[in-house]
């Protein structure tokens, strides 16, 4: 390539450039005068989770490349999530410490003009939201190796908080540590889930070096980051606050390991188009009682994706079904299966209708 062709490159690069800092400054223009408009308004919900995850299809759905339809959606995750701190900046809790793997799904969700909110225990998570002390909340619910998360199961019993959304994390986890290799490992500092995603890899790469578990990720780096000798399993994300080198990377035994996490917040936001609805059930002490519980989502042609079962803490042996369907409970199909549902069941707790994890 001549160095006028590359030249001429470059000036259409500066050109689109131009542009698209225009066009960016323009959408947030625009969202300053929705939040004028919302103002006016006897309530102001200046965000709408129903809305960004169709402005997100939408990208999905013309993206042409050579980017990616998941580096696009990134991309304008951020310029929403800069364009709506013109609006109203967003306090988000999360289960922390800082570098957590359930910051980065606040962040992938939420993007990063907003202030994230670290607390030491799931239970924080609910109470900080429930005080409106932050506008929302995010927190691990299963991973896709290690089943469901049952803290977070438990407190939605009695917590009066909604599901507001969900977002799916590929967990990439890596061996971290103050060296620049792993000979003279002493300590593996490790969360008990990290542990089980990345047995095989550490029986074969750290046999006999002691294991200590901590409550989190970014928890196991902090030590690592204290300690010659120790090393933690974390996020890249951890080695970068911590400043630790990545001794191993990818270090998973299963290339899929992946995390939802639920969004949870003070109310559920309207049908998106694509959504789920979260049910918390209690069947009758009966024969059959489990089939007649679930019989009207069938009759009405709902698909259910998760059923989880947890001791209802209210008696021994008696227990509560997290339910997990397709749809959202303004859909008519859906509205008549819950109601059915409610009439049958002892106990029913709608948890949230909220939009699908989009990537």
């Amino acid at each position: 390539m001549t160095n006028n062709a590359l030249q001429a490159i470059r000036t259409r690069i500066d050109h689109l450039d131009e542009q698209i800092q225009m066009l960016i400054n323009e959408r947030a223009a625009c969202a300053q005068e929705v939040a004028k408009v919302k103002l006016g308004g006897e309530a102001a919900d200046y965000y709408r989770p129903e809305r960004e995850a169709q402005v997100l299809r939408n990208v999905l759905a013309r993206n042409t490349g050579p980017l990616s339809g998941e580096e696009m959606a990134r991309l304008f995750r951020e310029i929403m999530s800069a364009c709506l701190a013109l609006e109203q900046p967003m306090k988000i809790a999360f289960l922390g410490p800082e570098g957590t793997f359930t910051q980065a799904a606040a962040l992938k969700h939420f993007g990063h003009s907003v202030r994230t909110v670290s607390h030491g225990a799931i239970d924080e998570v609910f109470r900080d939201v429930e005080a409106g002390a932050s506008h929302y909340g995010v927190v691990p619910v299963e991973n896709s190796t290690e089943g469901v998360v049952n803290h977070t199961l438990d407190m939605f019993i009695s917590s009066p908080l909604r599901v507001c959304g969900e977002v799916e994390l590929r967990i990439h986890h890596n061996l971290l540590g103050r060296m620049d290799g792993i000979n003279g490992v002493s300590r593996l500092y490790v969360h008990q889930q990290a542990l089980a995603q990345c047995r095989g890899w550490i029986e074969e790469h750290l046999c006999g070096v002691e294991h200590v578990t901590v409550s989190s990720n970014a928890e196991a780096a902090r030590r690592a980051a204290q300690e010659a000798g120790a090393v933690a399993i974390a996020g890249a994300t951890a080695a970068e606050i911590y400043g630790l080198n990545i001794l191993a990377a990818n270090i998973e035994d299963e290339p899929d390991n992946t995390t939802r996490f639920l969004v949870i917040g003070t109310k559920s936001p309207p049908p998106s188009g694509n959504d789920k609805t979260s049910l918390l059930l209690s069947a009758r002490n009966r024969p059959g009682a489990l089939h007649r519980l679930l019989e009207p989502l069938f009759r009405h042609g709902i698909s259910m994706t998760r059923i989880e079962s947890r001791p209802s803490r209210r008696g021994m042996w008696d227990y509560v079904f997290f339910i997990d369907i397709e749809g959202h409970s303004q859909e008519p199909g859906v509205a008549k299966a819950l109601q059915e549902l409610g009439d049958e069941a002892a106990m029913m707790k709608v948890l949230g209708s909220y939009p699908g994890a989009v990537l």
